[in-house]
Order: C-alpha cells, then sequence, then structure tokens
C-alpha cells in the first residue's frame, strides 16, 4: 500500500529513551513531532500493518552530525535507522525496532564535479537526477541511474546497489562508486574505497558497504564516477505476436552482442495496463523497449537488433530520436503508476523483483503466467530484460483473505522459481525486511551466518538498522520474514 492510501495510527513497538539528543550540539535538527514519526514509520513499499513509528526524527545536515547521534545512541542501545526519500520497496528504511529515524535529505549538496577525473563527490541526500543535470553541464552523466533517479537519492541507490534501465550495458551503481565516507557504528567515521579507477589494496570494504542498507554504516560523502554523454541516442518499440517470441527475441539480442543500452519488457497485460492509464493506444501484444548510446555507428546497431527481432516475427520496429522516442517509451516509464490506478479495489501488493541469468529469462516469464493461471489472479509482468531482471505484481483485493492468500503464495512460489534457475531474490530493490527470509534459501545458511558474523563485528550491539537484511538466528526459512 503506498503512503497516500495509508490511514489509521500507526503501531509502534518498545519505546526508547531519545532525552539525550537534546544534549548534543547539532547543525542539524530533532523532531519528536508526531507528523514527522508517523512519515518515517514507512517507506514507499510498506503495508499499513508494518508501519513502525520511531521515537525521534534527526535531520543532521553534516557528518559530524551523524557521528555525534550513532555514537550516543550506540552507548545507551537505542536503534538507528537511515531514511533518504522513503521510495524503497522492500521496508529497508522503516524503523522495525523504533529509536531514531536518520533522516539523510539535508545532506544533498554536489560538492565537486571534476569533469577531468571523470568524478563527482556528492551528500547522500542528493536526489540523481539532480546529480546528473548538474553534471550535464560538463558533457557527462552518471550512467547507472535507475528509473526512480528523479524521486530517490543517491544515498538510497547505494544503500540498495540500485540499479534501472541502462544495467545490460553500463552495470549497477556498484560499478560507478570510487569512494564513500562512513559512519560506524560505534560513531568513527571512516573511509572506504578510493578515488583511483582500480585498487588491490586490503579488502574491498566499499563493496561491503554497497548494499548493505545501512546495517553495516552511514554513508555521509560519495566519490561517484561519471561518463560522456553519447552523442548519438535512439530508441523506440517492437512488439511480438507472442510472449515467448519477445522473450526469445530478447535473449537472443543480449548474447548475440547487440549493443543496446537498454532493453526493456512489456506483456499484453501491462500494455492493456498502459492504455487504461493514459490512453497509450498500444497494441495489446507483448514489446520490447529498445535505447541504443553511441558516437558513431548506431544505425548500424539498429539495423542489427532488427534483424535478430526479425528471426522471432517481430511485427513493428519503430526507432527514432528525441520527443518521439520519448513518446514511444512513456508508457514502460508510467507503468508502476499505471498499476496503482489499475483497479481501486486491488492492491499491487509485494513487487516481484526476481532476475535470473538471461537464457533461463523466457522460463521466468512462463513460469510467471502458468502461477498466476494456477492461482487465478492478474498478474501482469515487465522488466529489464537484458539483464534478466523480471518485475511483476501480484494484483489483490485486500478484503478477500482468499485472494489474499493466494497472492501471497504466488509471490513465494516465483521467487523460488527465480531461484532454481541460478536467480536472485531481489535485482535491485534490496532485501530489507519484506525479503529476508529468501536470504538462506539463495545464499546458504554458512553465507548467511558469514553475514551475521559481519555484522556482529562492525555492529555488536545492533545498533544500525536491526531487523532488516540478515535474518535473526531463530527465524524461520522461506515465507515473510517479520523484521
Amino acid at each position: 500500500m503506498t503512503r497516500e492510501n495509508r490511514t489509521g495510527e500507526l503501531p509502534t513497538p518498545a519505546r526508547h529513551e531519545v532525552g539525550f539528543l537534546a544534549d548534543l550540539e547539532l547543525d542539524g535538527e530533532v523532531s519528536h513531532g508526531d507528523s514527522d514519526r508517523d512519515e518515517h514509520a514507512v517507506d514507499y513499499g510498506t503495508d499499513e500493518t508494518d508501519a513502525v513509528r520511531p521515537d525521534a526524527v534527526v535531520y543532521p545536515e553534516s557528518t559530524a552530525d551523524v557521528s555525534a547521534v550513532v555514537a550516543a545512541a550506540d552507548e545507551r542501545g537505542v536503534p538507528v535507522t537511515a531514511y533518504a526519500a522513503g521510495t524503497g520497496l522492500e521496508d529497508g528504511a522503516v524503523p522495525a525496532r523504533a529509536g531514531i529515524s536518520m533522516d539523510m535529505t539535508r545532506m544533498d549538496a554536489i560538492h565537486d564535479i571534476r569533469p577531468d577525473d571523470l568524478q563527482v563527490d556528492v551528500g547522500p541526500g542528493a536526489i540523481g537526477a539532480d546529480v546528473d543535470e548538474a553534471v550535464a553541464a560538463h558533457g557527462l552523466f552518471f550512467p547507472p541511474l535507475p528509473s526512480s533517479g528523479d524521486i530517490s537519492t543517491i544515498g538510497g541507490m547505494i544503500a540498495t546497489d540500485a540499479s534501472g534501465m541502462g544495467t545490460v550495458k553500463y552495470g549497477e551503481v556498484a560499478d560507478w562508486v570510487l569512494e564513500l565516507e562512513v559512519v560506524l557504528a560505534d560513531g568513527s567515521v571512516t573511509t572506504v574505497g578510493s578515488k583511483a579507477a582500480k585498487s588491490s589494496s586490503g579488502y574491498n570494504l566499499k563493496e561491503l558497504i554497497v548494499g548493505s542498507e545501512g546495517t553495516l554504516g552511514i554513508v555521509t560523502r560519495a566519490t561517484l564516477e561519471l561518463a560522456g554523454r553519447p552523442e548519438q541516442i535512439r530508441g523506440g518499440r517492437a512488439t511480438f505476436p507472442t510472449l515467448d517470441d519477445a522473450t526469445a527475441a530478447v535473449s537472443d539480442a543480449v548474447t548475440a552482442g547487440v549493443d543496446v543500452a537498454k532493453i526493456e519488457l512489456f506483456d499484453a497485460e501491462t500494455a492493456m495496463l498502459a492504455n487504461d492509464y493514459s490512453d497509450a493506444a498500444l497494441p495489446e501484444r507483448p514489446m520490447v523497449f529498445v535505447e541504443f548510446h553511441a558516437n558513431h555507428g548506431i544505425d548500424e546497431e539498429v539495423d542489427f537488433c532488427r534483424a535478430v527481432f526479425d528471426a522471432h516475427d517481430v511485427e513493428q520496429f519503430e526507432m527514432a530520436s528525441g520527443e518521439r522516442m520519448d513518446e514511444l517509451w512513456r508508457a514502460r516509464k508510467d507503468v508502476t503508476y499505471a498499476a496503482e490506478s489499475y483497479d481501486p479495489a486491488r492492491e499491487m501488493g509485494q513487487p516481484g523483483d526476481v532476475t535470473v541469468p538471461i537464457g533461463s529469462y523466457p522460463e521466468m516469464i512462463r513460469a510467471v503466467k502458468d502461477v498466476a493461471d494456477e492461482y487465478d489472479l492478474f498478474v501482469p509482468c515487465f522488466g529489464h530484460a537484458g539483464d534478466g531482471n523480471l518485475h511483476y505484481f501480484v494484483l489483490r483485493d485486500p478484503d478477500d483473505p482468499d485472494e489474499v492468500a493466494r497472492a501471497e503464495a504466488a509471490y513465494g512460489e516465483l521467487v523460488e522459481r527465480a531461484l532454481e534457475l541460478g536467480g536472485t531474490a531481489t535485482g535491485e530493490h534490496g532485501i530489507g525486511a519484506g525479503k529476508r527470509s529468501y536470504l538462506e534459501p539463495e545464499h546458504g545458511e554458512a553465507a548467511v551466518e558469514a553475514m551475521r558474523a559481519v555484522t556482529e563485528a562492525l555492529d555488536p550491539n545492533g545498533t544500525l538498522n536491526p531487523g532488516t537484511v540478515v535474518p535473526d538466528r531463530d527465524d524461520a526459512v522461506g515465507g515473510d520474514a517479520d523484521g
């Protein structure tokens, strides 16, 4: 349920004494107000039954603020959960054990752009699109910016190791993070990584922080690598007679080496959602959205893609640039809003975010349709097909217990199928609290125990974002984690 639909009192676990915050000399502010605490009780993907109101919200304006608050909280056994734009989908920013919500959005400065180094230093609260706009003046861009980049922060992207439509060409956020300033659980400040393009010096602690969702440290500054903006950009969409044709075309295009920057899949049901939302006038057929980036020779790459798609009975293939390209892509960019508004009586439920090896992508798509038929549910699917990432919504009536139960069973079965195919439970949304119970089935008991050992070594008092990512030892395997 989205925040706008949430009503009523929010549950609060055992309260923590946070009066010590008044004694700290901070550049930022502390709030005990109900409206601020309610806002930080949820993220975008939180169901009202999982919302947790923190005892206080801190708005730091400096690394020193973060350090002081975390050190004082750690001494007193008070949990601290980092919070940014609240756009997460797995309850990763929900303060599961209450305590302090550390809102990083005021630390949003774009500190230093170094075009000669292809680098920028930014605060964790900087919105991704703002960073991209700032570096554009130098002919640069931040390639792994996810689809939500215009509303999500760099800190949040680093926390979940986010990725997006361009992953097939440019990789994940982790691939573009060079150096991080981090506040550890005892309040100490350290720097991990390096501004050099590569390093083999010691353990790669930077990679440990990226994707740890605030459980190992709180990022207070990031040095990001940039790339030159491509001189040629073309994109559009293709339609296919069947979903098997579309998924096979995607798989073949990637394995054949088509140099595509983005390649996205829609099933026919998702096309129907788009038409209902914005009168897009799409053919209600499976379709593939593609975009190409190059400095020269882009027409040859488009022709190569067309040849691969022709082998799979492509029905329509339209490429364009500029405003026409944006029109062709608009339905893909609006898909989440289309799913939210499609049926007021139904909710999207927990969003699917599985990723499988590209050769297994057609099989994963078929699994979605088989499970939808088995449980008699409407399950539109789409995704970043080029890297094997599939999103799906299991729409359900929250007032129909049987349908809710079937939706939860279907969701779980699809995650398990992705794991059977050698994939992952989450390609880009993170584990948060929502997928903790899938960590052990995916990685194995020994690996999860190693993760616990790392967490306990860096955060022995369980101060940073407890109740997320690594399951407690007594958590059951499979099903929903209780946070």
